[in-house]
């Protein structure tokens, strides 16, 4: 198992949300709120912690208040914020963590203002250098199939072994093991994990027993 020194920086890390649990973020597309209880659900009763709803819908700041509002296990946040004006927006709303695709001073800012634990996105070294100066230490990595893998994650450990990353883009149960065994990685993320065609038909027990069988493909690495 690895050892996760990296991430784990006091109770407002993603690790620290994770421990022991699940290292598995469902990231979601919720195009009707009156989804967000059943498919919160549907994630919890399969053992997910960490539930990201993406900011890609009119609906997502209903859905996070919704869910965050009834959850009894998971922590609910949001995720593709590329504006600085998001991110009060999802504390109100009760997000527990914030996710970004990428990474600017005005979204540091913007981060640092509201303090809830956040995780930007990366793709290259000098993305990862920049993160870590404006005091960042739990990185996504995206789009992970497209920028390297595995491969760029063990590349990174040596260089920045203060950082860790949650790979998302080509994950699946197929690879997730390959990623949530190395030393820098915290947690991964993925559409996989509640499909949105899924979400859309209301098919709450496939998306149930779905990410049942990813948690249990996951465990090992817990």
């Amino acid at each position: 198992m690895p050892h996760h020194h990296a991430a784990r920086r006091g109770t407002s890390s993603m690790a620290a949300i994770l421990a022991g649990k699940a290292r598995l973020i469902p990231v979601l597309q919720v195009d009707n709120a009156d989804h967000a209880e059943p498919l919160l659900t549907a994630l919890e009763s399969a053992g997910i912690a960490a539930i990201e709803v993406t900011l890609r819908t009119p609906a997502a700041l209903e859905v996070i208040r919704r869910m965050s509002r009834a959850a009894s296990s998971a922590t609910v946040g949001a995720g593709t914020l590329t504006r600085p004006e998001q991110f009060a927006q999802i504390r109100d709303a009760g997000a527990g963590f914030a996710v970004s695709p990428a990474l600017t001073p005005t979204l540091a800012e913007a981060a640092h203002a509201v303090g809830l634990p956040y995780v930007p996105g990366v793709a290259t070294p000098s993305e990862v250098l920049r993160a870590r100066e404006l005091g960042f230490h739990e990185l996504k990595f995206f789009p992970a199939d497209l920028m390297g893998g595995t491969g760029w994650l063990r590349h990174m450990l040596p260089l920045y072994p203060d950082v860790s990353f949650c790979p998302t883009g080509g994950i699946s149960d197929r690879n997730i093991g390959s990623f949530l065994e190395l030393a820098n990685v915290f947690a991964a993320g993925g559409v996989y994990l509640a499909p949105a065609k899924l979400i859309e038909a209301a098919r709450w027990e496939e998306i149930r027993q779905g990410a049942t069988q990813s948690v249990a493909v996951a465990a090992p690495f817990q």
